[in-house]
């Protein structure tokens, strides 16, 4: 499909170590740092891409040196960053792309080419009243699956500490969260009240949502100084306007 990259992306953090007093409030607090959270994973898949690809430490040569430098794999985010137009993720304005952001920075990167972003937690909490707008209920709700069930804390503390089961399980999960990822956002796409014009990106004329130009003429948008044609895409739903009438 011709026009812009759209990259979805979901990324797998370690914990913070460090030391406290106490493990009650308020005096739970860092009395010191051990060690900062840094990139364990990531999965990703570009727009009509047919498979979710995931990276994790272990695939890189330092690793055995290593287990806690995410230096390499942040240079294969930053890469595929750099090449997208739009980043699509689950809460990705609030922690994935600001993360990203501070762990490149850590690790010495330069900003990578300007992207925008399509947030589907943004999208579910302006349009919707669901009773949960984490990423596996909204796939519950709209009947595209789940994300993978897990042991939780255990299974982080068995990838940080090298084990290849852990691993395995993290790799299926981050996978998972990305396939999920990419079903919802096709629910929900249309329903984006701010979503790019991906024919902006293109000469092309049509639908702003998808780029179909299966389109069909609804009526009339009736504005406080104007009056525009109203389209629906007859493909994602999506209602958008054209000229003025």
């Amino acid at each position: 499909m011709v026009g812009p990259n759209i990259l979805f992306i979901d990324i797998e953090t370690a914990p913070i170590i460090m030391a406290s007093w106490s493990m009650r409030p308020p005096y739970a607090s860092a009395v010191w740092t051990k060690r900062d959270t840094y990139i364990m994973s990531f999965a990703a898949r570009w727009r009509g891409g047919k498979k979710t690809r995931t990276w994790a430490l272990p695939d890189y040569p330092g690793y055995k040196r290593n287990k806690h430098c995410d230096k390499a794999i942040c240079g294969t985010l930053h890469a595929m960053l750099d090449e997208a137009d739009i980043v699509v993720a689950h809460n990705g304005d609030a922690f994935d792309i600001k993360k990203i952001n501070s762990r490149l920075a850590v690790n010495g990167y330069k900003p990578p080419s300007p992207f925008k972003t399509i947030d589907t937690l943004k999208i579910s909490r302006r349009m919707f009243k669901f009773d949960s707008h984490k990423l596996d209920n909204i796939g519950r709700y709209l009947g595209e699956g789940r994300k993978i069930p897990h042991t939780g804390a255990t299974l982080w503390r068995g990838c940080v500490e090298g084990d290849p089961k852990s691993w395995s399980t993290m790799r299926r999960y981050n996978a998972q969260d990305v396939d999920l990822l990419v079903r919802v956002y096709e629910r929900l796409k249309a329903w984006s009240p701010n979503h790019p014009n991906l024919n902006l990106y293109t000469h092309d004329i049509g639908c702003p949502t998808c780029q179909s130009t299966n389109v069909q003429r609804r009526g009339v948008a009736v504005k406080a100084n104007s009056r525009k044609q109203r389209f629906q895409c007859q493909d994602c739903s999506a209602w958008f306007t054209g000229a003025k009438v």
